[in-house]
């Protein structure tokens, strides 16, 4: 049996973090020394998810340019327009800046533009409309920041710009828009760098609220009135969907955030989210960061990767009973069509990107028939399976529309930055991004890619890494460890599950389960004898070569399915016991 993942297995906590850290039973304190919360004080703010100390909203520049134009228009009945992105995030920010705009009688619209028809962030055509109906503000939210163009003809209408996103600007290039609110600018001082797009839309609404005169805006504050630290404790929910969805770092005030977004989710307040949950059979009064990551994110997505993300907008604002269930009847639809595309899309561009160079350092595969809406989804796929950065494009009659992931040894989105001259647009992050090229350029911007990705990658050790958290007996793996583990949530991205080694397991029972045998399905047993249920999503293809006795690495979980209660071992990897790395 080979062996393609590197894991990492975590020092031994020293004595000084073991003694700081004693108030915790272990492995507590072995999985919080190895995240960085080696004393008392940091780890106790960490497990109680406390906000940074400064999280002021005014500190974001240009924050007071953007209320007080806002004020005006308030005051003045201008129409405003808040102008979206289609995934979740842009879409929950949306919802959340223009609900709380509405609680100020404000004359607002929300817009999403079309992915397919339209593209990322702003454009010209949609500008248009949107002075055409009477718009004189438009407030973006989760795009924007690399959009000069587009802003400068907006200003020749005579529309007012705010921007408000969180991706990096171009070289560093502010828009020519009357406000810009994002932490990535070189001139930001606001502490907390990695806020979702929706997260920089709280702060904007806080920021309004204190303002306007409802208190500071902050909902823990005892400056904030009853009514208005209702309306900002009520949009949290929004805030949690956002942040989990787009993969902001669940540290810092993100986690804050998340944590308090997700206890405003159980109160099951908002109608549309409600029957989202029922639809995907999720008790939403139980709701996890895994739910909304890998259950509700999914389904709010779907709409703008198969169609219009209007519908998911108007889910999360509707308080009709009915019309909430049309739409996510409709959305968990759209999302099962999804998945079906979404593995055909990713057969086929493996077998072009293979079959073109399978050595490549960067795979790329680009096809007319690629739907623009999962070639993400299917890009992110091809880089779990070859621990490659991986681009998948949609060619159409003149442009072609990429999406990449990536690795941490290679910031795909720099990597574009060094193409810009090929390209269309394009923004992201360093392992996710996005691009728009001329297709005459296309042959020329492969060959960069690739070039770019083999100078930064060869001599590396090309295999994906697994971080292990601890290393216990399979014999302390019982129900009373998620108690523990509990205290560890939201977990996803920055703050990933509790990972686990167990040694030498022996492998009771085996089989292939799912669609196609994708998933391995195991039944272990420790030295003391007791057995443990184990699953392994997209591990089918082990079975064949499975040895008797095993290493595992895995998150223990509760596994509720048709209301029963059960416990298992998700698992990650395993090999061979006492195979070395």
């Amino acid at each position: 049996m080979t062996h393609t993942k590197k894991w990492i297995l975590p020092a031994a906590i020293t004595q000084e973090a073991d003694t700081a850290l004693g108030a915790y039973p272990e492995p507590l304190r072995q999985i919080l020394s190895k995240r960085g919360y080696n004393t008392q004080e940091s780890a106790q703010a960490f497990l109680n998810a406390r906000p940074p100390a400064s999280t002021d909203p005014f500190q974001l520049k240009d924050m007071e340019a953007a209320v007080d134009r806002i004020q005006y228009a308030v005051d003045h009945g201008e129409r405003i327009a808040v102008y979206g992105d289609y995934d979740v995030d842009g879409v929950t920010a949306t919802a959340l800046l223009h609900q709380a705009l509405r609680s100020l009688d404000a004359d607002v619209r929300g817009y999403i533009p079309h992915r397919f028809d339209e593209g990322y962030g702003l454009n010209n055509e949609a500008l248009d409309t949107l002075h055409s109906e009477g718009v004189r503000l438009v407030i973006t939210v989760d795009c924007g920041i690399r959009s000069p163009d587009e802003i400068s003809h907006a200003r020749a209408l005579g529309l007012a710009l705010i921007i408000t996103d969180h991706h990096r600007p171009a070289d560093g290039e502010l828009p020519p828009a009357h406000a810009i609110l994002d932490p990535k600018r070189s001139d930001d001082t606001y502490p907390d760098k990695d806020l979702a797009g929706v997260g920089i839309a709280y702060k904007l609404v806080q920021a309004l609220l204190a303002a306007r005169g409802h208190g500071d805006g902050d909902p823990s504050s005892d400056l904030a009135e009853p009514a208005t630290e209702q309306l900002v404790r009520s949009l949290l929910d929004l805030v949690a969907l956002g942040t989990v969805a787009d993969l902001a770092p669940l540290v810092g005030e993100n986690r804050s955030l998340v944590r308090a977004g997700l206890k405003v989710m159980a109160g099951r307040q908002r109608q549309g989210l409600y029957a989202l949950a029922n639809v995907a059979g999720i008790p939403l009064q139980k709701a996890t960061s895994a739910h909304i990551g890998y259950v509700l994110g999914p389904r709010l997505n779907a709409a703008g990767r198969l169609e219009s993300a209007t519908a998911a907008l108007e889910l999360l604002m509707t308080e009709d009973v009915q019309r909430a269930g049309q739409l996510a009847q409709h959305l968990d639809a759209q999302n099962r069509a999804r998945q079906a595309l979404t593995r055909t899309t990713q057969e086929q561009a493996e077998m072009m990107a293979r079959s073109d160079d399978p050595d490549a350092y960067l795979l790329f595969a680009a096809h007319p028939e690629f739907n623009a809406g999962v070639v993400g989804l299917a890009a992110s796929r091809l880089t779990d399976a070859y621990y490659r950065p991986a681009v998948v494009a949609a060619t159409g009659p003149e442009e072609t529309r990429g999406s990449c992931r990536s690795i941490p040894e290679f910031n795909i989105t720099e990597a574009l930055d060094r193409c810009k001259e090929l390209l269309v647009r394009h923004g992201g992050h360093s392992a996710a991004a996005g691009f728009t090229v001329r297709n005459e350029n296309l042959p020329e911007l492969i060959s960069r890619l690739k070039q770019l990705a083999a100078e930064a990658l060869s001599g590396h050790d090309l295999r994906p890494t697994m971080t292990v958290d601890a290393e216990i007996p399979l014999t302390s793996v019982r129900p009373h460890l998620l108690d523990l583990l509990a205290e560890l949530e939201p977990t996803g991205y920055g703050n990933p599950d509790a990972s686990f080694v167990s040694r030498d397991v022996r492998v009771r029972s085996s089989r292939a389960v799912g669609a196609e045998g994708r998933h391995l399905k195991l039944v272990v047993e420790d030295e003391k004898g007791f057995s443990h249920d184990v699953i392994g999503f997209r591990l089918g293809h082990l079975l064949p070569q499975l040895p008797s006795r095993v290493d595992l690495l895995y998150s223990y979980e509760i596994n509720e399915y048709n209301g029963r209660i059960g416990y298992q071992l998700n698992l990650r990897d395993l090999r061979p016991a006492g195979m070395e790395d």
